[in-house]
């Protein structure tokens, strides 16, 4: 059976769309009490109230919601469950300018933005009439609003399920996920309240074209994971008039970047797919004001795109850039120093810089070793009053923090850097047929593509990782608890403003797809979505999975 959705599926989407729910604000609450609504009025949510919930995250510094609803299927008496997810935040607007306005306003905006100079692929998509423009149309409440008609179609007939359906509709995605890891205790709950058998996890967020030439349309199994190793450096400051006298830490950091952004040798492969290389996303010296002393120090972190290396891997190959970097660094300063001295006529003596590099772990257990427990003592409560006196304060930062507190304690001052992570990790979780779970869903959801490719003038390709990080990373454990322990030990807000849901996870552990959104430019002001394929094939494949799964 082909399903006819475009028009009402179009309706949800616009009307979320028109709900600004920027991460981080009140807009997030907004958009989850918006998709509640809709559920309530259904006459099925009526009948079973207890099935609908309207969830305040847990632990966040500020008021959201997830939304959860379920469907169980009358056709049989299993307690096989599929789950469908997809966030309800967007990304800020500050790129739209003067247009910010409408950036939630699907019907003005692309008139608007015919006043633009724009590229010539958004003017024939503007042409085409077959997209959506508004911030969130593609990332990703298009997706939400198929998981909505969806629940809605089962409601009407749970006759076609011998299995239960659950939707989320979670928050914060966009930042540090509390919308789904507080949505995994729902789960949990539910697993043991009504005996649910969790077999498959399909999430809905974007995809769009690899290149300008690329017609194919795309479905993933698995997803991409995500660590953000950063680097605390720690130079010698000086005057600037005495510029050898000290180390700047700048010039560590970028020589890590240089050897670490852009670097393929740092891409990760599985199954003939490989990651995009890491990059920098925010690197900075800790002067809050100008003075002709040089910093005295700096840090750096960088994405870093996972397909099967594990939290332990990057650590290391982290480890070795950094060594990698402070040798270089020592070798070029030197040179440097010897070159000017022969230039000014001075006696040019050795520099007496040293290679230094600790991961978080090794750091740590040195200030233990030196001064035992009124170290650990110190800073387990420096990281509870950070948190409560500051509970805002972004995960990045707050590590760092714990970092430069802990060199407080250093009795060796002399450059270093420290390695750590400092944000949440999303794991990477790959699919290979190992269990049954993942067989099922494999074989599920490529017959469903297949049947859909009828009614699609477009391929509809299936590939093995998901490229972007989602919340799909916290649906699944994906490693062993070893792999783990390396995240544990090199994350310094660990257990006071971070740890990572292992428990919860392990409760759910199901293998996931993405059938998601299609569409172009992603967290750009000429974000945009294929309406044909998102309104009407999207969820077309994804009932087709959901009857193979448990119809």
């Amino acid at each position: 059976m082909y399903l006819k959705c475009f028009d009402e599926v179009k309706t949800l989407t616009k009307e979320l769309v028109r709900v600004p729910s920027i991460v981080k604000t009140s807009g997030e609450a907004d958009c989850a009490k918006r998709v509640y609504e809709f559920y309530r009025e259904l006459p099925y949510f009526q009948s079973h109230p207890e099935q609908l919930m309207l969830q305040q995250t847990e632990d966040d510094e500020i008021e959201r919601y997830n939304v959860l609803a379920m469907v169980k299927g009358t056709k049989g008496d299993s307690n096989r469950t599929v789950i469908l997810m997809g966030h309800l935040d967007t990304v800020g607007v500050d790129d739209f300018g003067s247009l910010k306005e409408y950036a939630f306003d699907p019907d003005t905006l692309p008139g608007l933005l015919r006043k633009l100079k724009l590229e010539d692929d958004v003017i024939r998509d503007l042409d085409s009439g077959e997209y959506m423009f508004g911030r969130g149309a593609l990332d990703m409440k298009s997706g939400v609003a198929g998981h909505m008609w969806l629940i809605r179609y089962f409601s009407e007939h749970p006759e076609e399920l011998d299995g239960n359906l659950i939707a989320i509709a979670e928050c914060d995605e966009e930042d540090n996920a509390h919308g789904i890891i507080s949505a995994l205790k729902v789960l949990k709950e539910w697993k043991q309240v009504h005996g649910l058998d969790y077999i498959a996890a399909i999430n809905a967020d974007y995809s769009t074209p690899y290149h300008e030439e690329d017609e194919n349309r795309y479905v993933y199994f698995g997803t991409i994971g995500k660590l953000l190793p950063s680097f605390y450096v720690v130079g010698k400051e000086t005057h600037v008039g005495q510029a050898f006298g000290g180390l700047d830490p700048n010039l560590l950091v970028a020589e890590l970047t240089r050897l670490i952004d852009y670097n393929p040798d740092l891409s990760d492969e599985a199954q003939g797919e490989v990651t995009i290389p890491p990059v920098s996303l925010k690197q900075t010296d800790v002067k809050d004001t100008y003075t002709v002393q040089t910093a005295l120090a700096a840090y750096v972190y960088y994405n870093f795109f996972t397909h099967s290396m594990t939290p332990k891997d990057v650590m290391a190959a982290m480890k070795e850039k950094a060594v990698e970097a402070f040798d270089r660094v020592v070798k070029y300063t030197n040179e440097s120093y010897q070159r000017f001295c022969e230039l000014a006529g001075h006696v040019y003596t050795p520099l007496s810089w040293k290679t230094r590099v600790y991961t978080w772990e090794e750091f740590y257990r040195e200030l233990v070793k030196q001064h035992g427990t009124p170290f650990e003592e110190h800073l387990r409560q420096y990281a509870l009053d950070l948190h409560q006196n500051n509970p805002a304060l972004d995960l990045r930062d707050f590590n760092v923090r714990m970092v430069e507190e802990a060199w407080s304690w250093a009795k060796d001052k002399t450059p270093a850097i420290i390695v750590f992570y400092s944000s949440t990790m999303y794991t990477n979780l790959e699919m290979t047929g190992r269990t049954a779970n993942e067989r099922t869903l494999l074989e599920s959801v490529t017959e469903a593509v297949k049947e859909l490719q009828a009614y699609s003038d477009r391929p509809v390709v299936t590939k093995m990782f998901y490229p972007y990080i989602s919340d799909s990373s916290f649906m699944a454990l994906g490693g062993d608890r070893e792999d783990l322990d390396a995240l544990e030990n090199n994350t310094p807000a660990w257990g006071i403003k971070y740890k990572h849901p292992i428990e919860d996870i392990a409760e759910i552990n199901v293998p996931v797809v993405n059938i998601g959104t299609f569409g172009k430019d992603g967290h750009k002001l000429t974000e945009r979505v294929h309406m044909k394929h998102t309104f009407e094939h999207i969820p077309n494949i994804t009932y087709q999975a959901i009857k193979k799964l448990i119809g």
